[in-house]
């Protein structure tokens, strides 16, 4: 799995990804910092990435755009250090590999987390 984590999110996350064995890439180091959120996504789909976030627009531009993918990771809690939530955000995409290489949204939390398929079906 490889990793474009998003400006919202510490560059630390990088090595601490890779000492998981990660391929992660932080996006300041590829783009723009006020890079739209639908510029990230195109580059993670081309590149075959997931993105990791603490920002929920990802899921919205997912669910309007009808897209498949790229998978996204998000992050919801107050600490996103590494340090505290970093062993749960290596955990969900490991025991999730296959939805997460065919194409999911992930909310994860310090107790649980939630996944769905994409694309995301919104009712009509």
């Amino acid at each position: 799995m490889k990793v474009l984590i998003d400006m919202n999110l510490t560059p630390e996350w990088v090595g601490f990804l890779a000492s998981h064995s990660i391929e992660a890439v932080h996006w300041s180091e590829i783009g723009a910092a006020t890079a739209a959120d639908a510029v990230l996504l195109a580059w993670a789909r081309e590149h075959g990435h997931v993105i990791l976030t603490h920002d929920l627009d990802f899921g919205v531009v997912l669910a309007l755009a009808g897209m498949s993918g790229p998978s996204v990771l998000q992050i919801r809690t107050d600490d996103v250090m590494p340090a505290a939530i970093g062993e749960r955000v290596v955990a969900v995409p490991r025991e999730f590999a296959v939805e997460f290489e065919l194409g999911s949204l992930a909310t994860l939390d310090c107790a649980s987390h939630r996944l769905r398929w994409l694309p995301i079906r919104t009712r009509s």
